[in-house]
């Protein structure tokens, strides 16, 4: 793969997305998980199904349409869902996680009329759904690095803020933290971030590459800093193993970076288990 990596441009863009995305994926994952709202990155997956199908169904139609980009209507869809799910929230406030449903909901509805309307599923929209290698080209990588460079300011700028919010909304909010439009930011942040990953990992499955990693990370680490390191580190390891292996097999890269992130997880959770085990042998005697 090393020699095809440096003969062909499909190869490198989908290697340069997948290690932004690895790097991305997980970096917002802590926060979510961590806010205890792991189901909104399934909810803003299918909303940007909807747009995805939306604009193949428009391109279908009109074709001046069909040099557009199908992404970037999938993240204005994304980008809407995460503003709506914020208003429910507020509308919602003893409720508020039947935000997350209701979007998601309205997503698939949407998703299942704009294929029914573009007469079912064609190899683009597979392409999307599960990932695909030959899919990436250099507009994507572009794209995605943009989308890096703001995230990963937003994140350094707004640190302290974020992490207040995140595990005490109420008590940031009485340190003077601007808890609504932090969280607008941050919504917008994790809807751009699904809808970039849609190509490498597939809108079905990059949820799981948002909490997998984190899901591991959080059994060995021992501070909140740590976490999001080695969570960033799971998420590469996943993502740079799947795309060799769906190269090797020709399969869908979303599977086989799923399928190796839920693998370190199984390792971290019994290598935890038996070394709790050793020690409390060791400690007896």
């Amino acid at each position: 793969m090393i020699e095809d990596f440096i003969q062909y441009d499909f190869i490198r863009n989908a290697t340069f997305v997948g290690l932004m995305i690895g790097f991305l994926a997980p970096l917002l994952g802590v926060f979510i998980v961590v806010r205890r709202q792991a189901l909104i990155a399934d909810a803003l997956s299918h909303i940007t199904l909807a747009g995805i199908a939306a604009s193949l169904l428009v391109s279908k139609q009109v074709p001046a349409f069909k040099m557009l980009n199908p992404v970037y209507l999938g993240m204005a869809f994304s980008v809407t869902g995460s503003v709506l799910i914020e208003r429910l929230r507020r509308e919602y406030k003893h409720y508020q996680e039947l935000a997350i449903p209701i979007i998601l909901s309205v997503g698939i509805g949407l998703s299942v009329i704009f294929i029914s309307l573009a007469n079912g599923f064609n190899t683009d929209l597979f392409n999307y759904l599960f990932g695909s290698i030959i899919a990436v080209d250099a507009s994507d990588v572009w794209m995605v690095l943009g989308i890096l460079i703001v995230v990963t300011t937003a994140i350094i700028l707004f640190y302290k803020e974020l992490f207040l919010l995140s595990f005490d909304e109420d008590q940031a909010q009485v340190a003077g933290i601007r808890s609504k439009s932090i969280q607008f930011l941050f919504m917008v942040m994790v809807a751009l971030v699904i809808a970039a990953s849609m190509r490498i990992v597939g809108i079905l499955l990059v949820s799981s590459l948002i909490t997998l990693p984190v899901a591991a990370s959080i059994r060995i680490a021992k501070g909140f800093k740590q976490t999001i390191f080695i969570s960033i580190l799971f998420g590469e390891a996943s993502v740079i193993a799947g795309l060799f292996t769906a190269y090797y097999f020709d399969l869908a890269p979303g599977g086989t970076i799923v399928l190796f992130a839920a693998l370190i997880l199984l390792l971290v959770i019994i290598w935890k288990k038996y070394r709790y085990a050793f020690r409390s042998v060791e400690g007896k005697k």
